[in-house]
């Protein structure tokens, strides 16, 4: 339990991410300064309300010396002003994702990294899920033998109308490939434990021409330095009448077995969160009993700011962010409202 002096705040509040943050932050036993945004979105008054959290008007209020840690959930295209403020600051500051949307910006964060005054967090979540920590114990142990072919599929619910304009911005958002696949990228390095080699991407427009650098459906496939071929996979159709918000899918191919994960439940199994099927050479297909992780992402990011050990850490983050980058840039394109067809 963290010392109850000890204080974080919140610059940046444009994306619901962020309360992950701060309920985990106050069930440690942190306090809240308050939230700084200022553009103050709903989200920040909804926040306030709920947490009994103040709204701050100036940012220079997050500068006390007690508060040690800053959580952002900041339009994408502006996270590294806020990483460079904490730096200047000397704040820890935790982030949703994605932390980068371009090269530059991905030059700044390796830069802050390099100076290693402050650690920077990424709420890369899915680490830290049930049936995912559960399918890296059975990876470790060598329950499917050596792992051959991962497979995600990460589709989404656009709902326009709850999205703030810069969502619909490449500059401003980053884009689908940046935003979603950054779950993806982090998992293959994590659960292979092998480095990304070569990405080929591809990602297409099919709706809103009245947003025209917004892609809503992207693709990619993956190498791994150890051999491990990954595709993935995301859009923004998932329909409105959906039991979740995306139907998300993990497949896992090994010499020795294989396993299925429905993170978002099955209509036809049942509406819980998680789902984990496994056969293997020895056993049979059968549901597996999720074993969750000691600590979430909070407690983990903490640990690391006290330079003790980590799930994940900062060299993570990186290149999670560097693949993202290079799967965007080097993404071949289609537009339905401009081409006829896609083009090498």
């Amino acid at each position: 339990m963290a010392d109850k002096q000890q204080q974080f705040g919140i610059y940046g509040c444009q994306h619901g991410h962020i309360e992950t943050f701060i309920m985990e932050m106050l069930g440690l036993g942190w306090s809240c300064v308050g939230i700084y945004d200022p553009d103050e979105p709903e989200l920040a008054h909804l926040l306030s309300a709920k947490y009994g959290i103040p709204l701050l008007r100036e940012e220079a209020e997050l500068r006390g010396a007690s508060v040690r840690v800053i959580g952002s959930s900041a339009v994408n295209g502006s996270k590294l002003d806020v990483i460079e403020w904490c730096e200047r600051n000397r704040k820890h500051v935790m982030l949703d994702k994605p932390i980068v949307t371009d090269r530059a910006r991905l030059e700044r964060l390796e830069a802050v990294m390099r100076r290693g005054e402050i650690e920077v967090g990424m709420l890369l979540t899915e680490r830290f899920r049930p049936a995912i920590f559960t399918l890296k114990q059975a990876l470790d142990a060598g329950e499917l033998g050596k792992p051959v072919s991962l497979t995600l599929r990460k589709p989404h619910r656009l709902r326009p109308e709850t999205r703030h304009a810069w969502h619909f911005s490449k500059e401003r958002n980053g884009g689908l490939i940046l935003d979603l696949f950054v779950h993806d990228f982090d998992l293959l390095r994590w659960l292979s434990g092998q480095e990304i080699a070569a990405i080929q991407s591809q990602k297409a427009k099919h709706i809103m021409p009245e947003h025209p650098d917004f892609y809503d459906t992207a693709s990619a496939q993956v190498m791994m330095s150890g051999g491990l071929l990954a595709q993935l996979y995301t859009d923004w159709h998932t329909p409105r009448l959906s039991w979740t918000w995306g139907d998300c899918r993990l497949f896992v191919t090994g010499t020795q077995g294989c396993a299925e994960l429905r993170l978002c439940g099955d209509p036809a199994v049942g509406l819980q969160e998680e789902l984990y099927f496994q056969i293997t050479s020895d056993q049979p297909f059968q549901q597996q009993e999720l074993v969750a992780p000691a600590v979430n992402i909070t407690e983990d990011f903490l640990a690391r700011i006290d330079r003790r050990p980590s799930v994940l850490t900062a060299r993570d983050v990186l290149e999670t962010c560097r693949a993202s980058v290079l799967a965007d840039e080097g993404a071949v394109e289609f537009n339905a409202f401009h081409d006829k067809g896609a083009t090498v």
